[in-house]
């Protein structure tokens, strides 16, 4: 199934007012995290899969990276991805993250951030970046934490006058499908717990090279204290791999 939420005018019109929509790497929770996983990128071939308003691919150039390819389904996200660029050496593609086909090592490193928990085959995506990249190149992405994507509600469990008294979690092991309400409009999820994660790295031929499991850094509670629940449950779970030499 190849979802395209983002061109909805309704559910894009939502996003668009989301923090991180606004104000970029910057104001995602998760970013001081995933940046320190990076790579060198001077030099780099870069493809983004996912890669939305652009923001990872400008910070790629701005780090110096020769080239960037990055796709993304909606027309929409491409579209202000386009008009936030001004660099001959970013491309933006229209393409569905499970119909991506480059050539074999043409990529130095692969990113992709809060989109593979949208497509079904993970395994099958791993298998195609390890082809596209070269020999010792890093794949790096995030997804939505297995914690969190578990029971489809998303949702806390709150007490008698509203309180958010825990996060709960079941159905841990049944990986697969999860329809779930993101920004007001049904949206299908795909669960899978954090072993499959790893384990379909490394039978697509990675070596796991980090975790992280983050939570808003100081700074970024500072600026926003409504993100202090963020603190009480992981909600992103960050991967980098290498591909063997």
């Amino acid at each position: 199934m190849k979802q395209n939420k983002y061109d909805d005018p309704e559910f894009f019109a939502n996003y668009s007012q989301m923090p991180r929509s606004i104000g970029g790497l910057n104001a995602a929770g998760e970013w001081h995290a995933l940046r320190a996983m990076l790579p060198e990128l001077r030099d780099k071939r870069v493809l983004d899969l996912g890669c939305g308003f652009g923001w990872h691919c400008r910070y790629a150039r701005e780090q110096q990276a020769r080239s960037v390819i990055g796709v993304d389904l909606s027309e929409n996200m491409l579209e202000r991805a386009r008009a936030s660029t001004n660099d001959d050496a970013i491309e933006y593609r229209r393409l569905a993250i499970e119909d991506i086909d480059f050539d074999a090592e043409q990529f130095d490193v692969v990113i992709s951030s809060l989109a593979l928990h949208y497509v079904e085959r993970f395994d099958i995506v791993c298998q195609k970046v390890n082809r596209f990249l070269v020999p010792g190149g890093a794949f790096v992405l995030s997804v939505e934490h297995p914690v969190f994507t578990a029971l489809a509600p998303q949702d806390w469990y709150y007490g008698p006058q509203g309180e958010r008294l825990h996060w709960p979690v079941d159905d841990y092991h049944h990986e697969g499908r999860r329809q779930t309400t993101f920004l007001e409009h049904q949206v299908v999820k795909y669960h899978r717990t954090v072993a499959t994660h790893m384990n379909a790295l490394i039978d697509s031929g990675f070596a796991i090279t980090k975790l992280s499991e983050p939570s808003p850094d100081r700074e970024m509670l500072e600026k926003h204290p409504d993100m202090q629940d963020e603190t009480r449950r992981p909600i992103f779970l960050l991967m980098a791999a290498m591909k063997h030499e």
